[in-house]
């Protein structure tokens, strides 16, 4: 039982709902990707954290992919109270832009008037299923670099196998 390895869940939870809420938050989320691969940072640090055993590149990817999972979902119920102040602000811009442009095309007004911006239900559901698709893949990416910069290193010696990061003080010749 001292050669288990810890659950994934928490490390992926805590990294997938920061990288989410971060991405999901209007002028915040233009570093989208960047907050992905973080959270899957996040993650595996906290894996790595975690286990009594190092963890390696295939559990930081896994733990990567589960926050980048849970990223998606956490971002796109963040940003859905955010679409309606989104398309108001697009179209208070376009509306200010016309009343200096004078050469819009024709049909311009009636593009906002029908309601250009609005999505439907299926389309918001493609656009969650691309977003775990990419994000996973971002995570996973987050989790191999963070399990090589936070990850437990050990050595092979003649007592066997020794945690690097817990013994360094105490070697003996």
């Amino acid at each position: 039982m001292k050669d288990q390895r810890p659950g994934m869940f928490v490390p992926a939870l805590i990294g997938g709902a920061t990288a989410g809420v971060l991405s999901g938050i209007p002028f915040i989320n233009c570093l989208c990707c960047l907050w992905i691969i973080g959270g899957g940072m996040l993650a595996a640090h906290f894996l790595s954290k975690d286990s009594p055993l190092p963890p390696t590149a295939g559990d930081g990817a896994i733990v990567g992919i589960f926050a980048g999972i849970i990223a998606a979902i956490v971002g796109f119920l963040i940003s859905l109270p955010f679409s309606a102040l989104s398309e108001k602000f697009v179209q208070g811009m376009m509306d200010r832009f016309s009343k200096y442009y004078e050469d819009m095309p024709s049909g311009f007004e009636r593009f906002f008037s029908e309601g250009a911006f609005e999505t439907s239900v299926a389309w918001t559901l493609i656009g969650l299923v691309f977003s775990v698709v990419i994000y996973s893949a971002l995570g996973a990416l987050g989790g191999i670099i963070g399990i090589s910069l936070f990850g437990k290193k050990k050595v092979q010696t003649e007592r066997g196998v020794v945690d690097v990061s817990k013994n360094t003080g105490d070697r003996q010749p």
